[in-house]
């Protein structure tokens, strides 16, 4: 049986994240990643100010900066004729008064090339966690298969279960989320952006007649999402694909030829939207962080962010034990601790906008914004706390101080 000290499961931003801080201590990292790369779209595209700061603490920043990237500066949202700016990113203080649009394997193949650089340092591609193993109630490694097909074990005095949302890992240790409702699917869509609106930085959200959406403007294209009913998918598309793009013609003024691009109802890729919190996250010899611990909804994509988030404070945390041979699950708590209050704010506060936004929109019964956001309008600094809250939340985490570099270039 192969042996390391931490063994990560899932190669996504807390995963690959969790495995350059502990890597940068000293500490043996073997991340296991189920594909044979990192390209999926539609995957948590956005960086949030309070990850940017992170990377510049971690000497990331200016390779970061040199990756294919758009601003968004603002938030707007669109009922019938009338536009408010839901959050402004200008007003936050910081270097970063932005979020970052990046796609997902850019952002992962940075940081998986850092943490090549230590020596302690491993990522096996294409090769799925299975199940766990176990000493009476102690986790102690892993099961995987590889993509040819052969069977494997790993031994690790700590499992991370960087997994997401269906997290194998969290399932085979018997830890179950608890759930909440939620009143939406999305579909997600490409729409190519006319080359007199590019470079705008802003993302658009639109309500009206029964329709909502969002758009975030990625350069040459807005990468779209589309609300639909939860439990919808199959029975909408029923529908030509004519109708979808008359929809989102209706909720973003785009012209006819513009939205032939989505040529078929196989440009439409489905999220099938959960939400939950695990009211324990770990168990002897096992800690969930990111969606394995807290499934977010989509609202704000906030997602990535707390991830990354989670596998800092793990990092800082549990590096000594790490290096001492032992992981009491004393010290597990503390990190569940020490994230449950922005995991729980966070969430309470998308719970918030489904009630008050996204199913009266759904049910055709949002006549007016809802007092939050006509506060904000009647009050634009209060657009700057709704992005600081969004963008940087509470309770952020820095680089531990062994895991920081010079700022560097190229």
């Amino acid at each position: 049986m192969e042996n390391t000290t931490c063994c990560i499961v899932g190669g996504g931003p807390a995963g690959m994240m969790a495995g350059l801080l502990l890597a940068r201590a000293g500490i043996e990292v073997t991340v296991l990643e189920k594909h044979r790369d990192f390209l999926r779209d539609f995957r948590g595209d956005t960086v949030h100010p309070a990850t940017l700061r992170l990377l510049d603490e971690l000497g990331l920043g200016a390779k970061f900066a040199g990756l294919p990237h758009s601003k968004l500066a603002q938030m707007k949202m669109h009922f019938g004729d009338r536009t408010i700016v839901a959050a402004d990113f200008g007003r936050i203080p910081g270097p970063h008064r932005y979020i970052a649009m990046v796609p997902q394997w850019d952002f992962l193949d940075l940081l998986a090339a850092a943490a090549a650089q230590e020596p302690s340092f491993t990522l096996r591609m294409a090769t799925e966690v299975t199940g766990l193993r176990t000493d009476s109630d102690r986790v102690t490694g892993v099961d995987y298969r590889t993509a040819d097909g052969a069977h494997g074990s790993l031994a690790a005095d700590l499992v991370l279960a960087c997994d997401g949302r269906d997290s194998v890992v969290r399932t085979a240790a018997g830890l179950r989320q608890t759930m909440f409702e939620v009143p939406m699917d999305i579909w997600y869509v490409r729409v190519p952006m006319p080359a007199r609106r590019r470079n705008e930085s802003m993302v658009f959200a639109s309500f009206g007649d029964g329709r909502a959406a969002v758009t975030m403007d990625r350069g040459d294209y807005f990468q779209t999402g589309y609300l639909i009913e939860k439990g919808a998918d199959a029975a909408l598309r029923t529908h030509d694909i004519q109708w979808f793009r008359t929809e989102l013609a209706a909720l973003f003024d785009w012209q006819p030829d513009t939205l032939t691009a989505i040529r078929s109802w196989d440009d439409v890729k489905l999220l099938e939207v959960s939400m939950g919190r695990l009211r324990r996250w770990y168990r002897d010899g096992l800690l969930c962080l990111g969606d394995a611990a807290h499934t977010m909804s989509p609202v704000g994509g906030v997602g990535v962010n707390l991830a990354i988030q989670d596998a800092v404070a793990a990092a800082r945390l549990l590096a000594g034990p790490l290096r001492r041979g032992q992981v009491p699950t004393a010290d597990l708590a503390r990190v569940q601790r020490r994230r449950s209050l922005p995991t729980a704010v966070m969430q309470k506060s998308q719970l918030g906008d489904h009630d008050s936004l996204l199913r009266p929109a759904l049910a055709g019964t949002l006549t007016t914004p809802p007092a939050a956001l006509r506060l904000i309008d009647k009050f634009p600094p209060l657009a700057g706390l709704t992005a600081y809250l969004g963008g940087i939340g509470i309770r952020t985490e820095h680089a531990p101080d062994y895991a920081r570099r010079p700022l560097t270039v190229g």
